[in-house]
């Protein structure tokens, strides 16, 4: 086969294995470590989309940046209304 017509697999640096959970739980710490107030940085990173938001120590910086925003946003609205309810409804709301 042509190399050019070869799929190459993209992977993701320093992440091999590691659940969105895990990553935003490592991220916490490594803010909280730095003296940051976690919630708050984790915000501003979620809504701004810009990365500064986020420590490099512990590789945190480059582990969130492997993740899709909205990656971790599902995760979280999944996590905060319950998987059962985003479930019963399909993830739609009636109107």
């Amino acid at each position: 086969m042509d190399r050019e017509e070869e799929t190459r697999l993209f992977g993701r640096v320093g992440r091999e294995g590691i659940s969105p959970r895990e990553v935003m739980a490592i991220v916490f710490q490594a803010l909280q470590e730095k003296g940051y107030r976690p919630i708050d940085q984790i915000v501003g990173y979620l809504v701004s989309g810009d990365p500064s938001y986020i420590t490099g120590h512990n590789q945190a910086r480059n582990l969130i940046k492997s993740l899709e925003r909205d990656e971790i946003l599902e995760d979280m609205v999944r996590y905060y209304l319950g998987q059962e309810v985003v479930r019963g409804k399909g993830g739609q709301t009636g109107h």
